[in-house]
């Protein structure tokens, strides 16, 4: 599944310094512009290193993003701008973790790279090797201590996270697993349809009838895509329909490549003890908490460490509640600051 790794390279572009008095032997919180290269296509990110000693090695985690063109601040310019990523460096910061968020394929500055050219070749295997890449270069950074890395993941990004624990070397310290996709991704995506089609029918929008004949059509369009045929859209609303011929032609290689992956069989790679904080948002219709049993189970037969899985009452997938609709909720800050502690 997994090809031979391009050496990543450093290239540090620009240091932002935060303000800070000058204090011997201490060295100011700062950002760098960063580049490596994975499969022949420069990976631009952020490495953000919290004020250290001179000389100190720091604790470090990777920071992967969800699913689409989601890129290192966790943002999908111009229609979303959450920076989900950039949030969770800055409340890794307070626990001195350094932390690299990049851009990847088809966002930032980064952009399709090697796949410019043909797009339809890009699968899921490609976005776990250049989060490799991404651990391999944070490794072996002069600031940061290669025996207490970690990574963290939201949504899709948890699940590359998982596949890295138990594939990289050294193996990571830690994962955070930030609102996961822990099933397998057309299994997610029709859980989310019914879910609709139940409440557009509450809502006397569908009969019982129309709803029942809209969930066996989007059962029938997932076993046509596994199956590798053409999807029959005569039964689906005009937004689903488009939804599943978006899956298809272009698209079909990553959809598929992703979908073979069952997160909960991943588990079992990972070094027992390994502390894993695994979140889910009582307010998150993209994953229900439900969603994440079998992962969970899966993780404590491979007697993973703790926290183990954390309830977040009243939070969305974008990590916010009610009372913080632009900035992760307290319960989101207090999870993490419990994995980070050493």
């Amino acid at each position: 599944m997994y090809s031979h790794l391009a050496a990543a390279v450093l290239s540090l572009a620009a240091v932002t310094a935060t303000p800070a008095e000058a204090t011997p032997g201490l060295v100011p919180a700062a950002d760098r512009e960063v580049v490596f290269t994975v499969d022949g296509t420069a990976t631009y990110g952020t490495l953000h290193v919290p004020a250290h000693r001179a000389g100190q090695r720091l604790r470090a985690a990777v920071l992967l993003p969800g699913s689409g063109p989601t890129d290192r601040d966790g943002n999908q310019p111009p229609h979303a701008s959450q920076n989900t990523l950039a949030q969770v460096a800055d409340a890794l910061d307070s626990d001195r973790v350094a932390t690299l968020r990049f851009d990847k394929y088809g966002t930032g500055r980064t952009g399709l790279g090697a796949y410019r050219d043909h797009p339809e070749a890009l699968d899921y295997p490609a976005f776990v090797r250049q989060a490799t890449a991404a651990y391999e270069w944070l490794r072996d950074q002069p600031e940061t201590d290669p025996h207490a890395l970690m990574v963290v993941g939201h949504s899709e990004g948890a699940m590359t996270a998982l596949l890295l624990g138990g594939t990289v070397h050294p193996r990571p310290t830690g994962l955070a697993l930030l609102q996961p996709q822990a099933i397998r991704l057309l299994d997610l995506v029709a859980l989310q349809l019914h879910a609709q089609t139940a409440e557009a029918t509450r809502q006397g929008q569908l009969t019982p009838e129309q709803q029942h004949a809209i969930d066996a059509a989007i059962d029938a369009a997932v076993t046509a895509l596994r199956e590798h045929r053409p999807v029959d859209t005569t039964d689906l609303p005009p937004a689903v329909a488009q939804l599943f011929e978006a899956f298809q032609g272009p698209n079909a290689r990553f959809v598929l490549s992703d979908d073979a992956v069952y997160p909960p069989a991943t588990a079992a790679a990972l070094r027992p003890g390994t502390r894993v904080l695994l979140t889910c948002g009582t307010n998150d219709a993209q994953v229900p908490c439900a969603t994440t049993d079998s992962l969970t189970a899966a993780l404590h037969r491979a007697h993973a460490g703790g926290p183990g899985r954390v309830p977040l009452p009243g939070v969305d997938h974008l990590l916010h509640d009610a009372d913080h609709p632009d900035t992760p909720a307290p319960a989101v800050l207090h999870a993490l600051h419990r994995f980070a502690q050493r």
